[in-house]
């Protein structure tokens, strides 16, 4: 019981935060993640078709399909739509379970106790 109300508070956090995060918040933290991983950089300008973060640098590389054309978009508004979209359907189903657990920990504090009806009541339990 005291571990699944531990874990109950540890998801519910993790929900909780997962919905509150505003976009200045969220902007920031997918720049530094941006800006640490240049295979992710790559990765996500080809199955995005933008390039670059905030800004397409045309004398730069790029491996979207779009570079060749000049016709790219910065990848800062996409992948920001992407994550706000997954932070919310994270953040509820992680509310959804977590009072689920909630509930597991009220049903096991509720009946903990029960003695087994067919026992013999003089035995030591």
């Amino acid at each position: 019981m005291i571990i699944l109300f531990m874990v109950f508070i540890v998801q519910f956090s993790v929900s909780s935060a997962c919905l509150a995060i505003n976009k200045e918040q969220q902007n920031h933290l997918l720049e530094v993640g941006w800006n640490n991983s240049q295979s992710t950089q790559r990765d996500v300008e080809k199955s995005l078709n933008c390039c670059g973060f905030k800004k397409v640098d045309l004398n730069g590389t790029c491996d979207a399909a779009c570079f060749p054309n000049h016709s790219c978009l910065p990848c800062a508004d996409k992948i920001q739509e992407h994550a706000g979209e997954a932070l919310r359907f994270v953040g509820g189903i992680g509310l959804f379970f977590s009072f689920t657990e909630i509930l597991g920990v009220w049903l096991t504090y509720r009946y903990r106790n029960q003695k087994d009806p067919r026992a013999n009541p003089s035995a030591f339990l």
